[in-house]
């Protein structure tokens, strides 16, 4: 699957003749119409089930049951913490983030750049959280909002 940029796609969109072609060339590269089915869709490609995504992510598993259904609306923090739960990369996360419509991990600010590290070396939730906790940051999944 050939990932494009945002830039690439807006320089797609500003040069097509027909927008029913760039909607078929690209569907792979939009963004699906619920977030719901797009966390769903994550589970899928990563072959985990719900329960693995709670295990992981040290989240309650009704609260994570209840953002996968849309009862919920998760903070910006219980994403990250799912995300890792998810074992997502750094890039997933951030399209995770962007997504939900929450803000994404920003590289100058200290404690997105220890998640950004920590995403980046696959570490599991405790990894991340001993890294916050060590740099006097609230850890990750550890409470219900």
């Amino acid at each position: 699957m050939n990932i494009k940029t945002t830039e690439e796609l807006v320089n797609e969109i500003k040069t097509a003749t027909d927008i029913e072609d760039y909607l078929t060339t690209n569907q792979n590269n939009l963004l699906t119409p619920h977030f719901t089915e797009y966390l769903s869709g994550l589970l899928q490609q990563k072959k985990i089930s719900r329960a693995d995504v709670v295990r992981d992510s040290l989240l309650d598993r009704v609260y994570v049951y209840q953002i996968f259904s849309g009862k919920r609306t998760p903070s910006r923090d219980k994403l990250i913490a799912m995300a890792f739960g998810m074992h997502l990369s750094d890039e997933e996360a951030q399209k995770m983030l962007k997504y939900s419509g929450n803000r994404e991990l920003y590289a100058r600010d200290k404690r997105d750049a220890l998640i950004l590290f920590a995403l980046n070396r696959q570490k599991n939730i405790h990894e991340v959280n001993e890294l916050l906790f060590d740099h006097d940051f609230t850890p990750l999944g550890t409470s219900l909002e």
